[in-house]
This record gives structure tokens, C-alpha cells and sequence, in this order.
């Protein structure tokens, strides 16, 4: 998820003004109450790993603002982009819950800050809020799916214009949250775009400026807006 760039950071959960749009963060005030007593909130420089692949799983983590990249390296030295995870999306879930190591490694690719839990910590406050254990497992649906629709996406589709728009347009509908307007903040690369399109650097450079000419999309420094998403959609078909 490219893109969610609030002001400011929230002090606390229950003054979080982004709360309601997020999928583990909308809790009632009593499980925020308990939320807010525990981990620690940190901040975060560009480039800052929070965890690494292959390392003991003994946190979870929460994004409260910026972006962080998720990404795996295989043997080889190789390495995939699985997703960007934004305010709200919860990091390490699954291995703390499985107790394995983390599968993946999470990097700041913005500055950013993010509430780190300790394992028994959450396992805990899961046990006591109903509630956080139906967010939790709704997080860990909506992460198997992002990646079902990832692999789909490089799979199945035949273009790289449609790659592409698709994972622009992921992206826009994440940070739009239900409004009109698509515009999320674009903090990677296009050689980090064309490893999550499954193409090169330069296709994604070329096809960037053609949809700009086109007025599908506008640039405006970091910040890109998708102005007629029904043209992107049909690159996807």
C-alpha cells in the first residue's frame, strides 16, 4: 500500500483522527484503552529496518504513519517487494502467532513511526478483546489476500501496462479509503515499482510518462493522483 500521509503523527490510539478508516485500529474505546497501555511507540529514519527475515519473531508491530516495505530475499540473493504496509497494518502477526521467525523483512522507507508490542504482550490483549482477535484475523485474511491478488496479478496478466495499473490503482483505492479522490504518496522507487510489476526500470519510466500524457495519472513531486481510473481498468482486463 502506497500512499497514507496524515499530517502528523496521533498521540495516542484513542485521539488517532485515522482510526475508524483502519482495519485493526477501529476498536471499541475500552480494547484502545488496553491497546494504548501497552508496546512502544517509535520513530523511525528512512532506510530503518524494524525486522529482518530469518530473525526470532518476539514483536509485532503497527504502522501509525509513514511506509514500510515488506520484502523476501531468496538463497540466491534476490530480492521480491511483497507490499508497503501503511497506517493501521499490522507487521510480524503471522509469525508471532505461528512462533516461527519472521518470513519477511520490514523497512522504513519513509520516516515513519510504529507501535512495537511484545509477543506475549498482544497474544494477551488478543485473550482479554474479543474484539482485537476478530481485527487480528481479518488482518491476517487481508494479507493472505494482497498476496493471492499479487501473484494473480504478475501471473496472469499479459501486459506490463496492466501490472502495472493494476498496482497503482491497488494503491490508490487503499489511500482514497472510500473517497473520490486517488492520490497516495509514491515513496519507492520505479526500479522498487517494476520489481512489484514484474517488469524493468524502464518500462515502468516509459509507461509512467505515457499514462501522464495520457492525463490518467498527474505527478506532483512524491505525490501522484489517478485521475480517470476506469482508462487504468482497462489495461487490467
Amino acid at each position: 500500500m502506497a500512499g497514507f500521509h496524515p499530517h502528523h503523527a496521533p498521540e495516542d490510539c484513542l485521539n488517532c483522527e485515522h482510526r475508524h478508516m483502519r482495519m485493526f485500529c477501529n476498536m471499541s474505546t475500552e480494547a484502545l484503552v488496553d491497546f494504548d497501555a501497552i508496546g512502544v511507540m517509535m520513530s523511525h529514519a528512512r532506510g530503518a529496518k524494524l525486522f529482518t527475515e530469518g530473525d526470532s519473531a518476539r514483536n509485532v508491530y503497527i504502522v501509525c504513519f509513514g511506509q514500510v516495505k515488506i520484502s523476501s530475499t531468496s538463497r540466491d540473493g534476490k530480492t521480491m517487494i511483497l507490499k508497503i504496509a501503511g497506517p493501521g497494518d499490522l507487521m510480524g502477526l503471522s509469525a508471532v502467532l505461528a512462533n516461527v521467525p519472521y518470513e519477511v523483512t520490514a523497512e522504513a522507507i519513509e520516516p515513519c513511526q510504529v507501535k512495537t508490542i511484545r509477543k506475549q504482550e498482544f497474544v494477551d490483549f488478543l485473550g482479554k478483546h474479543g474484539v482485537a482477535s476478530m481485527k487480528a484475523a481479518q488482518s491476517l485474511s487481508n494479507e493472505y489476500l494482497t498476496v493471492f491478488h499479487d501473484s494473480k496479478r504478475l501471473a496472469l496478466s499479459g501486459s506490463a501496462a496492466g501490472r502495472l495499473a493494476r498496482l497503482l490503482l491497488d494503491w490508490g483505492k487503499s489511500a482514497a479509503n472510500g473517497k473520490p479522490e486517488m492520490r497516495f504518496t509514491m515513496a519507492l522507487t520505479h526500479e522498487e515499482i517494476a520489481n512489484m510489476a514484474g517488469t524493468s526500470r524502464e518500462t515502468v519510466t516509459r509507461l509512467l510518462n505515457q499514462f501522464r500524457r495520457d492525463q490518467w495519472i498527474t505527478i506532483k513531486g512524491a505525490s501522484m493522483t489517478i485521475v480517470k481510473p476506469d482508462q487504468l481498468e482497462r489495461l487490467t482486463a
